[in-house]
């Protein structure tokens, strides 16, 4: 094994329950036409492959055009062989004509002397059969140009959607944290999920389908206007009413493509909260409400889809009928025309094969519009992610040689939620290789301390210096680099012990791993295991306690050898020996880095260099141990009432 392996979702992480969500999805399209625009504009790359599908497509269309035209003369072939066959040899066609005329049956006269026929003669079966094998090659070869162009358009679709999905995934690594905490893990999930596979369907089954029906109304008009004019204007009536029901339906029907998405995105996001933290739900008794929770969205996916595929289903019937009322004008005015003389019968067949190949094509168009109105939704959906405010840029960026681990926070100021201060005008010293412990109650700003350094957020005012380099001028992954983080919720991830320890590592050396695991205590409990080092931690992360899982995440920090260390609640997971263990570890692994150290249990951090007192995102004491406990403050008090009766048992 020469790297470890980069592994997938993790496993044993804190359960994602959010019980508010971010803000809800808009129930309308917001620019139909941009978004399709902007959709289609992701082809581009692939241009000359969509040169090829128009080329092939145009081709089968082209030989599915003359097909009925063909066939026409080959009904005129049979009907002149069955006509001859009426009248005597010995007569000639201008006899037959005339004695019409003169029997006063001057229809039937029109329509003979537009034929050309001979008195007596049959049909001619080897004209037929070449005629016919015209219209089998003309068909098989429509035919592959038709698979072909199908070929082609799996090409082009599904490398765009490969692309898209690229972009999902660079782009989510680009967003601010603050961006996450305000949207449900699962409804960003359904956009990079459902929504892309939404579009890569949509684009299959209507791109190359839109080009061909496209192709074929004017192909197909052309044809019919070559025939008969007034024929053709006959079929063109549809055409306005077709437009007209297509859009009077889709204007319906959009508001409830964007709701059935839009829905799916909250129902995702409930199932995978619920099944994130399904002990928790279980623990708790909230399987009923859970449930009840899911039947709500479950019943609004319900409404929505039904509303959505129903109303934009009436487009076909629709269609269907303005089709055959085109079929029943087209029949009586062709068949009046073939009785005049005007046209054959041949023509006349044609002409009706080609209305029902002008209004198949537009009853496609119309019936790909629920598609494509779900497709559109899904795509400004992603594009709205896409588009996402991204983490401020780093022009000018420059990294550190060396970094010695001096950390000041100058007049630092922050808050999440603009009317809300958190931090105001905080200020602090640190020298390298201290271990500063940062202690106070819930909500008092430490780990939003943390978050700082790390550049998770931006500070409103003030700066962040690492060895007086103002941070906001680094590059955010030289920061995170030389930063190590153990936190109190594990983050394992699907893999073996020792993939999941060299994950912050840039190769994989084993001793290295061992000499990790050691130090962290991970090795003893390792070697109790039937694959050791190489036994992989399931999907739950059920095969290892939760103490377990700590000692692995501390050994991973160990292993990745950072010039600055943050342990956040890092012992809150193991018992009170391997506790004492770890803390001895952490002694030799700050050695020489400067530490922060977040903690409620006092007991941990009494050897810290310094100990910061915070409340209301304000530090109101520091200093070490033995001062705070003299001093009779906020630190005394705490350790008081936590710790005193709980330390002198132990000690």
């Amino acid at each position: 094994m020469t790297a470890p392996r980069r592994p997938g979702p993790p496993v044993g992480g804190p359960p994602a329950v959010r019980m508010m969500a971010g803000p809800a999805p808009t129930e309308k399209l917001q620019d139909f036409k941009g978004s399709t625009l902007r959709l289609l504009r992701r082809l581009k790359p692939q241009r000359v492959l969509v040169g090829f599908v128009m080329l092939a497509g145009a081709v089968s269309v082209a030989l599915s055009v003359i097909g009925p035209y063909l066939l026409g003369h080959a009904t005129d072939v049979i009907f002149r062989g069955v006509i001859g066959q009426m009248f005597s040899p010995s007569e000639t066609k201008a006899d037959v004509v005339a004695g019409l005329r003169a029997r006063g049956e001057g229809t039937q006269a029109d329509l003979l002397s537009a034929l050309d026929f001979t008195p007596g003669r049959g049909i001619d079966f080897d004209a037929l059969a070449r005629v016919l094998a015209w219209v089998a090659i003309v068909y098989v070869f429509a035919w592959l140009f038709g698979i072909l162009q199908g070929r082609i358009t799996a090409t082009v679709v599904q490398r765009a959607v490969y692309h898209l999905r690229q972009e999902v995934e660079a782009k989510l690594s680009r967003l601010p944290l603050s961006y996450f905490d305000q949207q449900p893990r699962g409804e960003v999930l359904s956009r990079a999920t459902n929504d892309t596979d939404n579009i890569a369907q949509t684009l299959q089954q209507t791109f190359a389908q839109l080009i061909t029906s496209l192709l074929m109304i004017v192909g197909v008009l052309g044809a019919m206007f070559w025939i008969s004019p007034l024929l053709a204007l006959i079929a063109l009536v549809t055409v306005p009413v077709s437009f007209f029901v297509t859009t009077a339906v889709g204007k319906r029907s959009q508001p409830n493509f964007v709701a059935q998405w839009a829905t799916t995105g909250r129902l995702n996001g409930h199932i995978e909260e619920m099944f994130t933290g399904h002990s928790l739900v279980k623990v708790f008794g909230r399987q009923d409400e859970a449930a009840a929770v899911f039947q709500e969205h479950n019943d609004k996916l319900y409404a929505s889809s039904f509303r959505a595929q129903f109303i934009s289903g009436l487009i076909q019937p629709a269609m269907m009928f303005i089709s055959n009322l085109n079929y029943v004008l087209v029949a009586v005015v062709g068949g009046l025309r073939v009785a005049s003389g005007s046209l054959s019968l041949g023509e006349v067949q044609a002409f009706i094969q080609y209305s029902r190949q002008f209004s198949q094509p537009l009853t496609q168009v119309a019936s790909m519009a629920n598609l494509i109105q779900s497709g559109v939704a899904s795509a400004e959906r992603v594009f709205a992610l896409l588009d996402a405010p991204e983490q401020s840029p780093e022009p000018g960026a420059v990294a550190l040689p060396s970094v010695r681990g001096e950390i000041v926070f100058d007049d630092v100021s922050f808050r999440y939620v603009p009317d809300k201060p958190l931090i105001s005008s905080l200020n602090l010293s640190v020298s390298p290789g201290q271990t500063v412990a940062i202690v106070g109650p819930t909500g008092a700003g430490k780990t939003t301390l943390v978050n700082l350094l790390m550049r998770f957020y931006d500070v409103d005012s003030g700066r962040i210096l690492l060895d007086g380099v103002d941070i906001a001028t680094m590059p955010r992954e030289q920061l995170r680099e030389e930063i190590g983080m153990v936190l109190q919720d594990t983050w394992l991830f699907g893999g073996t012990i020792a993939e999941n320890i060299a994950y912050g590592a840039d190769t994989f050396d084993m001793a290295a791993v061992q000499a990790a695991a050691e130090a962290a205590h991970v090795d003893a409990f390792c070697r109790t295991l039937p694959d050791g080092y190489e036994t992989v931690i399931d999907e739950e992360g059920s095969n290892v306690s939760a103490g377990q899982k700590q000692l692995i995440t501390i050994a991973r920090a160990f292993l990745a050898e950072p010039s600055i260390l943050i342990l956040d609640e890092a012992t809150s997971s193991v018992d009170t020996r391997t506790e004492v263990l770890i803390q001895r570890a952490m002694a030799t692994l700050r050695e020489n880095r400067t530490s922060f150290v977040i903690a409620h249990r006092l007991s941990t951090i009494r050897d810290a260099d310094v100990i910061l007192v915070m409340e209301n995102g304000q530090i109101v004491e520091q200093g070490t141990h033995d001062s705070l406990i003299a001093a009779r403050g906020a630190y005394a008090r705490l350790y008081s009432a936590q710790f005193a009766q709980a330390v002198a048992e132990v000690d």
